[in-house]
């Protein structure tokens, strides 16, 4: 049986495939167009999937697609018809995917016989993505994100192959739209730059938090939260995000309201001052209040110690870090690609289980998902796009080889592009795709910014630990394989990763686990023979764009940045000029 999810006409497009119930194949379409969060059709997704199978289109049996049926979705539809603007998106997306059959056959070749298609409710797919590949038989769950199918949470009971849904939170309030408004405010206006703003906060103090009540508020004894709608504009104009094709386009959600409470919102080219600082520390404060809020309530409802957890706000691993310390949850499971592109893997596990009513058998213990590329693949994209006169070219007969050699190049205070295996699945490069430091030199936090991501300087980076190591170094000892946690670096151990930890101390780390990575298991642990630290500083492998996908992709940004050192497969590639801080 062949299922294959795709998640369309939303931001993050994605296809996964998944084969009599375990994971093949997984990818987000913005890795092939090199466009951010990508939204449209995923084709280059869906044939990357198709192909890692070895299948066609004409061997799927089931298309599985997050979005309710258009039975379900017009009554839904009826709350948009008093916004006029949100109401004809809706019907403009509606219609897209009416027609979906016709663009699957646009692009792919199908006999007379289409796929059959299922359709999943944004949220429970959501929820499917989590619970259904976690190793949990029984579990708590929650989605949190801006806004699918006009809703904005989900919750409820996770047992064997079959989801129970408690209840939930309809637009227009939404903890999503509450930290992309105030994102917006501070501004940054891009998709996704809540991260960004989460970044900021450990740079200011919590000083606005009554406001930031009255903004957001909790229900008493109860789970579920309610905007104060005086401040947001998306309950009387809608919320419209472009997501034809193309880098999603979300217009502004605050009010002026917000304008005359804290005053005249930022400009994207402003310096920021103490007062977004402090703004920023408040949001996400108020955020982890009313967050924990909805687990201690989740918990009382369910009375189950594990938590699967979904949604684009999951991403906020400052608050992830606090859940096991500020709740009863004992255990957490967070899937990489936690936000929409996971919604391919959750629509397609949905069916497979909760509507085929099939036994679980996968685990997503790891993230590598995505395309990988052979060595003799590496070595036609090395001939044909590097000019051999300017780089030196090592090929190592042995992985041991390559991890000594780059282990010391990393202990030099080199920068190392690290491109091996299979692409990860999800938005963090977890070792497969990175760019890899010491993290003990304090410099190398302005270095990276300044000769290779160009990024804000308040945006922290992020360190790679040996799971064995953990508890010497956090104050939290639970893995976090898939850098969706943030913990405190014991004091005595901040000089170790102080390239890779935030102004307040805290970390978003990544365990690894030699099971699930040991190439780059291998990698760390040589590094940690000779500087005694288990951790690198783990980076993504780009500049300003979606993380590097091929051979082709790494050698174009090793090319234009001032990284030294691009380790391709067994190849280690140095260059001959001298690299410049400039």
């Amino acid at each position: 049986m062949v299922i294959l999810g795709i998640n369309p006409y939303h931001a993050d497009a994605s296809a996964a495939i998944i084969i009599d119930g375990n994971l093949v194949a997984a990818a987000e379409e913005e890795r092939f167009t090199r466009i951010k969060h990508c939204a449209g059709f995923p084709f280059n997704a869906i044939k990357f999937c198709l192909d890692f199978a070895s299948i066609s289109m004409k061997d799927v049996d089931i298309i599985a697609i997050p979005r309710l049926k258009s039975s379900r979705i017009l009554k839904k539809m009826l709350y948009s018809i008093k916004i006029p603007n949100m109401f004809l998106s809706r019907m403009k997306a509606w219609q897209k995917f009416g027609n979906i059959e016709n663009e699957i056959r646009k692009y792919f070749v199908i006999d007379k016989k289409m796929p059959k298609l299922y359709f999943v409710e944004h949220h429970r797919a959501h929820l499917a993505s989590s619970f259904f590949v976690s190793p949990f038989e029984r579990a708590s769950l929650l989605s949190l994100d801006g806004l699918g199918d006009f809703g904005s949470a989900l919750w409820g009971i996770g047992e064997g192959n079959k989801i129970k849904v408690i209840g939930g939170v309809d637009f227009p309030h939404s903890l999503g739209f509450y930290y992309t408004a105030i994102t917006q405010y501070l501004g940054f206006l891009k998709y996704g730059d809540e991260y960004k703003v989460m970044g900021l906060s450990a740079y200011g103090e919590p000083i606005f938090l009554s406001d930031f009540r009255d903004i957001v508020k909790i229900r008493i004894n109860k789970i579920g939260y309610e905007l104060n709608l005086k401040y947001f504009d998306h309950s009387k104009k809608g919320s419209y995000i472009s997501w034809d094709e193309g880098e999603p386009i979300q217009k502004i959600l605050y009010s002026n309201e917000l304008i005359n409470k804290f005053g005249q919102n930022r400009k994207k080219d402003e310096p920021i001052e103490d007062v977004h600082k402090n703004i920023a520390a408040s949001l996400q404060r108020r955020f982890e209040e009313v967050f924990l809020h909805q687990l201690d309530c989740l918990y009382k409802l369910t009375k189950i110690d594990k938590l699967s957890y979904a949604g684009g706000v999951a991403y906020n691993c400052v608050a992830n870090g606090k859940i096991l310390d500020k709740t009863q949850f004992k255990d957490i499971y967070i899937q990489p690609a936690a936000g929409d592109a996971g919604l391919a893997v959750g629509a397609a596990f949905y069916v497979w289980h909760q509507i085929l009513d099939q036994p679980r058998l996968f685990v997503m213990e790891h993230a590598y998902w995505g395309p990988e590329y052979q060595d003799y693949d590496i070595v036609q994209f090395i001939h044909k796009f590097l000019n051999h006169k300017d780089f030196s070219i090592i090929e190592c007969r042995y992985s041991d080889e390559v991890v000594k050699e780059t282990a010391r190049y990393i202990a030099d205070g080199k920068i190392i592009g690290w491109f091996q295996g299979r692409m990860e699945w999800g938005p963090r490069a977890l070792g497969n795709r990175s760019i890899l430091v010491d993290p003990s030199r304090k410099e190398m936090k302005d270095l990276l910014n300044k000769r290779i991501k160009n990024r804000e300087p308040f945006r922290p980076f992020a360190p790679s630990i040996l799971e064995e190591y953990v508890n010497d170094y956090f104050n939290q000892s639970y893995v976090s394989p898939f850098m969706l946690m943030t913990y405190m670096v014991k004091e005595s151990k901040v000089c170790d990763l102080q390239a890779a930890i935030n102004v307040d101390n805290t970390a978003r780390i990544q365990t690894v686990s030699k099971k699930c990575n040991p190439l780059y298991w291998s990698l760390i642990n040589e590094f940690r023979k000779i500087k005694n630290i288990p951790s690198l500083l783990n980076t993504s492998f780009n500049e300003n764009e979606p993380i590097v996908c091929s051979p082709k992709e790494a050698i174009d940004c090793f090319i234009r940045t001032n990284m030294d050192v691009l380790v391709l497969g067994r190849y280690i590639i140095k260059k001959e000029y001298e690299t410049t801080n400039d």
